[in-house]
């Protein structure tokens, strides 16, 4: 039977409602394990997984069968659920609408592995903004400026 072979990375960046600083150092990695257990249960390949209290970034490997919309509408929709029912918060959690989502060529891969590592160390220097800013303008995204992530 013929097989569909296929290379596609895409690296996400999205964020709680608001892009409220929520994703707390006590659960961080447990829910990044938990990210880890959506996407293996979609048949799909997590590369690297790592942000900070106001952002996430996920690098996988898609397959052609699921579409980039709704791979992650399925990972924030699960995590989400299961960051309320573990009651991590005391109020309601959500991730906030959009985000980013960008191609990356396999010859780049490891560059953005050790980018999304970095993350903490990244952000000593700069702004979750002024980094989603420079990864639109890397990737050559026109954007209008009202339709960014709500930054507050």
């Amino acid at each position: 039977m013929p097989n569909t072979y296929s290379q596609i990375y895409l690296h996400y960046v999205f964020s709680p409602k608001y892009r409220q600083a929520l994703i707390k150092a006590e659960f961080e990695e447990e829910l990044y394990k938990y990210i880890a257990g959506i996407i293996k249960n979609l048949d799909q390949q997590l590369i690297r997984i790592n942000g900070m209290p106001d952002h996430c970034h996920l690098l996988v490997r898609l397959r052609p069968s699921l579409a980039p919309s709704k791979f992650i509408q399925a990972v924030k929709t699960n995590s989400s659920r299961w960051i309320n029912e573990k009651k991590f918060l005391n109020h309601r959690f959500n991730w906030q609408t959009g985000g980013g989502i960008f191609s990356v060529s396999h010859r780049n891969v490891p560059e953005l592995i050790s980018y999304i590592e970095n993350q903490k160390e990244h952000h000593k220097k700069s702004s979750f903004r002024e980094e989603y800013l420079e990864l639109l303008n890397h990737y050559g995204i026109t954007f209008e400026k009202e339709y960014l992530l709500e930054f507050f």
